[in-house]
């Protein structure tokens, strides 16, 4: 298994200080890849965006962009001593995967966390269903949101929580510990949550009510034109795609079995991928399978190295 050349590690600096413009993506990508890594697509010809928040964590990305070069190298050559576990001057596919694993569980947690400060109201290191409704909706008694504009839009919306609460909620007792809290803010997380992900996806995209995603509902999600120009190709290719690979049955829909199929295609390890691209793409000659750093500590070497480049040039 290769492992990153201390060269090419030290050239994430630079793409943590760069600031890459992206285009509107017109392709919206309902698939859960596990934890998400990023909300950036991954696509190393346009920027390194992915590769920065699944290294990174997607906060610890945020404060990054606003250091300078110098802080940024400090910054990281502190991270790469804690990467080092063995402390033996090479950063492995194991701990680069280990590192990578828990950033993304850290934005989990202080995402809960967040929310959890807004939503435990009493403090009684609880959220109770009372407490989310209240919090997000306003007191409304009866529910119906009399006086309110676009009230059966509200009506929707808080019927929808409440089925994923109660999901979330094992229990039943309408109280969510922070594990059950959790799976209600990541449903994609938990298995017993599935079914209201593929639920949900299901409402997103269903335009005629019938329960069911056809082509054209399909490919509607994921692009919209107002006027009779011809389809892009990839429109067209996600049209054959439909019929191809999602339609299993051929009926010309897709009902939640398949849905999920699509949605949710099966237990892949995202992060393990991540590493592995990491060092690939970073160990230029591909001639070492272990990373190799300078006689001084893996941070050292990072804040006393000069001659950036971009990192996966």
């Amino acid at each position: 298994m290769k492992m990153w050349t201390l060269s090419c590690l030290l050239c994430m600096t630079a793409v943590l200080q760069a600031t890459f413009a992206k285009p509107t993506q017109e392709k919206r990508d309902r698939v859960h890849h596990g934890r998400d890594l990023s909300d950036h697509v991954h696509n190393d010809a346009e920027d390194f965006q992915y590769d920065h928040e699944a290294f990174l964590g997607k906060e610890e990305a945020k404060t990054f962009d606003q250091l300078t070069p110098e802080e940024s190298k400090e910054r990281l050559g502190k991270i790469v001593d804690r990467i080092d576990k063995d402390k033996d001057g090479f950063v492995t596919h194991s701990e680069l995967h280990s590192w990578i694993k828990y950033t993304q569980k850290r934005y989990i947690e202080e995402d809960v966390m967040k929310h959890w400060r807004e939503y435990d109201v009493n403090k009684d290191d609880k959220v109770s269903w009372e407490e989310y409704k209240n919090t997000t909706y306003g007191f409304y008694t009866d529910e119906e949101f009399e006086g309110v504009e676009d009230k059966n839009s509200y009506k929707a919306m808080l019927a929808r929580d409440k089925r994923r609460f109660q999901m979330a909620d094992q229990d039943g007792d309408q109280i969510a510990t922070k594990k059950e809290f959790t799976a209600f803010l990541h449903p994609e997380e938990y298995e017993h949550m599935k079914n209201v992900v593929v639920q949900e996806t299901i409402e997103d995209i269903d335009q005629n009510g019938d329960g069911f995603i056809d082509a054209n509902e399909y490919i509607g999600d994921m692009y919209g034109s107002e006027t009779e120009e011809e389809e892009p190709d990839w429109v067209k290719s996600e049209r054959q795609q439909f019929i191809d690979f999602r339609d299993l049955n051929k009926d010309g829909k897709l009902d939640p079995d398949e849905v999920a199929h699509w949605i949710l295609p099966g237990q892949v390890d995202h992060m393990d991928i991540e590493a592995k691209h990491l060092i690939y793409e970073s160990d230029k000659d591909k001639s070492t399978k272990r990373m190799v750093t300078c006689d001084t500590s893996v941070g050292e070497s990072l804040r006393t190295t000069s001659g950036w480049t971009t990192f996966f040039a």
